[in-house]
């Protein structure tokens, strides 16, 4: 089977290519940004034409939300929204089955239980619109594709919430948290691991929310990152820690879906734990 995965050198694009690749039944081909302009749609046609995968793995994406409110709105729209319709076009053209990943930030926070994926987005900032578009895309021209909402991804590669945290306390005793945002926070190869088992099993084609279980506030997460230090996470409101994009004050999304493909889904604080071992382990090499 023919696998080809976009935004290869991502966090999550990283995990998916190593995972694959270790089974035999599966030949990869991991494109970065370099190798695949996903903006350009000739491009990204030819590549996957010579190809000719069965499936394709969308993980490339324009990820900085803030800057998405300003500079990067441009890039943002052309990358999340352009990008995922030259990729659905190019898997319509070969009968490429296809996955994309989005985002928590389709919703605007104001329920008070986890969200299905039966439930209507309404974004709040510039990253959510584009996401969504991307996704209306992608079910326009691929309308038995798969879309993997996610959130809070953290992991190895990459920027991410737990290796600011890290850093930060390198240089403060004192940090902060928002402690009125939840969600659930995302281990990338966890992630990763269930699209291979999407692969293998084929659900249900639709929309899916995969991230780790149970839920957390920023505050919380935090806390949990640092709790092996000496460094104090104190809690503060979304008006003391102002941002450029507006947050939905509760993006908890259901697992319900997954959970029903057979997919066992660890907590976070199981996979934080994991993923803080393999870091002192990387430490020590």
């Amino acid at each position: 089977m023919k696998i080809l995965v976009t935004g290869a050198n991502g966090q999550l694009g990283t995990e998916t290519v190593s995972l694959l690749s270790q089974d035999g039944d599966y030949e990869v081909r991991g494109f970065d940004r370099q190798e695949l302009d996903i903006t350009n749609a000739e491009q990204v046609m030819k590549k996957v034409c010579d190809f000719r995968p069965d499936w394709i793995l969308h993980c490339a994406a324009y990820t900085n939300v803030e800057q998405a409110e300003g500079d990067g709105l441009e890039a943002n729209w052309k990358i999340n929204r352009e990008g995922s319709v030259n990729i659905s076009k190019a898997a319509h053209e070969v009968g490429a089955k296809l996955m994309t990943i989005s985002t928590d930030y389709v919703f605007d926070g104001r329920k008070t239980s986890p969200y299905t994926p039966e439930d209507e987005p309404n974004p709040l900032n510039e990253y959510g619109k584009a996401k969504l578009a991307g996704e209306q895309a992608v079910r326009y021209y691929c309308p038995d594709a798969y879309i993997i909402r996610t959130s809070w991804v953290f992991g190895e590669h990459g920027q991410n919430f737990v290796y600011t945290m890290l850093k930060s306390a390198e240089r403060k005793n004192v940090l902060k948290g928002v402690a009125d945002q939840y969600g659930r926070p995302t281990y990338a190869p966890d992630l990763a691991s269930f699209m291979k088992h999407v692969i293998e099993v084929r659900p249900e084609s639709g929309i899916y929310h995969f991230s780790n279980d149970e839920e957390a506030s920023w505050y919380e997460f935090a806390v949990e990152i640092l709790k092996n230090t000496d460094v104090k996470v104190l809690p503060v409101s979304s008006e003391e820690f102002p941002q450029k994009a507006k947050r939905p004050s509760y993006s908890v999304m259901s697992l319900d879906k997954v959970k029903e493909t057979g997919f066992y889904v660890p907590t976070w604080k199981d996979s934080l734990e994991r993923f803080q071992n393999q870091i002192r382990k990387s430490a020590l090499r």
